[in-house]
């Protein structure tokens, strides 16, 4: 939409200026050319003259590089879509995408050069392109210097990284002491060895409660498929009896990759503790907010049940006791300990094309189906890519997942309990 909005404008303005006041300024006759002698002199500029005139030239080069941009920015080169043979491959991907992106300082420049050279104007004041530009590059500057030392602030090492079916790779790092997050909310994550500059927003999949952060990263563009591939190279390869998965951590011998973080930000998905009900429905990847969300759920759910049962034995003991004053005392107590949780059902509706990416969150879908003896979550996982509804080898597979379910307590499909 803003994108749309530039092209439309510039349109506009270089139309009206090459189309209505660069021809009437041409043709105009030596009674009205008088009038613009102040600006261009006793000799009348020809069309050339106007074009290759520092208006004329900076409003070029600014169409040039906001065109570059714009093209860049696009799905077809922004996602790879588009294949280019070699060395042009380059300049396609998201780092292409964010690179020309910082033409805008370019473009910015051009911008208070352009304004200067105003035609029919010498008074200075009104000569404002600058102060239109001065808040918005203020905002943007203070932003990249914040994020700069809150980088710096937050140091955190790698404690555990897996590489998941369907080109997911797990990180899990230690958290800062002042990192304060809640379920639902994102971090930028960066990586020098793969690029310097770059930050991309990762949702958080741990809980606020765990003494870890993760994030799940699906690879999708260039910068995470390389930074897949550097971690492929100091992952260790799957031991006989565990899981086929490449791992990596603290023990690891070669060294693990360094990263920076920047973050918390605020996500609509963080305000779920509001809710009676939650319904929470996401598309593969995209459910990772809230697995954080069902993660703090069975924490809560798991310490409620704690003090519940503390509260229970602490009352059976003071019955046993002798004396109304040591009965009392601990039914005192116990209330003010009581930590009640809002929400009493959340219902979880997971939708994904492969079976392998049941092994992204199977931890957290075990950890529910133990532990979640109140039944306050529900999980509905949905495969796509299986067979159409109706059709004779879908029917089998159903029939045989209910079967084993059964007998065994473990969806064949998910592996989940």
């Amino acid at each position: 939409t803003i994108a749309a909005a530039i092209v439309i404008g510039v349109i506009l303005h270089a139309g009206n200026h090459l189309a209505c006041d660069f021809p009437r300024l041409i043709n105009s006759t030596p009674d009205e050319y008088s009038h613009y002698l102040h600006d261009f002199g006793a000799r009348k500029p020809s069309y050339m003259d106007l074009v290759k005139g520092p208006e004329g030239v900076t409003g070029i080069l600014m169409v040039i590089c906001m065109a570059i941009a714009f093209i860049l920015a696009t799905k077809w080169f922004r996602r790879n879509l588009i294949k280019l043979p070699k060395p042009f491959d380059r300049i396609t991907g998201f780092n292409a995408f964010w690179y020309s992106h910082h033409l805008f300082v370019i473009v910015y420049i051009l911008l208070i050069i352009h304004g200067v050279f105003l035609y029919l104007v010498h008074i200075w004041y009104r000569k404002t392109t600058w102060m239109y530009l001065a808040v918005p590059v203020l905002l943007y500057a203070g932003e990249r210097v914040l994020r700069f030392f809150r980088s710096g602030f937050y140091t955190v090492r790698l404690l555990k990284v897996a590489i998941y079916p369907g080109g997911v790779l797990t990180l899990q790092m230690s958290k800062p002491p002042q990192f304060r997050y809640k379920s639902g909310q994102y971090m930028f994550v960066q990586c020098p060895a793969v690029s310097p500059f770059e930050w991309h927003p990762f949702s958080i999949t741990s809980a606020p409660g765990d003494d870890y952060l993760s994030v799940h990263i699906r690879q999708l563009g260039d910068w995470t498929q390389e930074l897949k591939r550097l971690f492929s190279e100091v992952c260790e390869p799957p031991v006989a009896g565990k899981s086929g998965l490449l791992r990596a951590d603290e023990t690891t011998k070669k060294s693990l990759p360094k990263l920076l973080i920047d973050g918390p930000y605020g996500a609509p998905a963080q305000d779920y503790r509001k809710y009676d009900v939650l319904l929470l429905v996401g598309l593969g990847i995209g459910a990772t907010p809230f697995i954080s969300i069902l993660k703090d759920l069975l924490n809560n759910i798991v310490k409620m049940e704690e003090q519940a049962d503390l509260a229970s034995d602490t009352s059976s003991t003071s019955d046993l006791s002798n004396g109304s004053n040591e009965s009392t005392a601990p039914n005192r107590v116990s209330p003010k300990r009581k930590k009640t949780l809002k929400t009493t059902n959340a219902y979880f509706y997971w939708v994904t094309r492969e079976q392998g990416s049941f092994d992204w969150f199977k931890g957290v879908m075990n950890e529910v189906a133990d532990l979640d003896q109140r039944g306050v979550i529900e999980m509905h996982n949905y495969l796509t890519s299986v067979y159409e509804e109706g059709d004779a080898r879908s029917a089998l597979i159903t029939m045989v997942q209910a079967l084993n379910h059964a007998k065994n307590g473990v969806d064949i499909v998910s592996g989940t309990r």
